[in-house]
């Protein structure tokens, strides 16, 4: 699959700007439905994951909407919050 990088690049940068309350449930994926196959690169699944869906900042996890975001003043990438998020469920 080819990738339109500078298309992704635009979308992130509008979804990031969405405000969840006022998002229609017409416009949120449910996470669950949407299949990423792993046999391709983290980069690859990450990049099919943001041409997949309709906003990656905000989806549906049975039913409930959630959206996440990520801090700009931080070092961390996004894979050590979500794995201190998990640490800190999971003490």
């Amino acid at each position: 699959m080819k990738y339109d990088y500078v298309k992704l690049k635009e979308k992130l940068m509008e979804c990031k700007k969405t405000d969840v309350k006022t998002i229609q449930d017409k416009d949120v994926d449910e996470i669950s439905t949407i299949k990423i196959d792993k046999r391709k690169s983290s980069n690859e699944r990450i990049l099919d994951f943001l041409c997949k869906t309709k906003n990656p900042y905000i989806f549906k996890c049975d039913g409930v909407i959630v959206k996440i975001s990520f801090s700009d003043k931080s070092n961390m990438t996004a894979d050590d919050c979500l794995t201190n998020v998990l640490k800190r469920l999971y003490r």
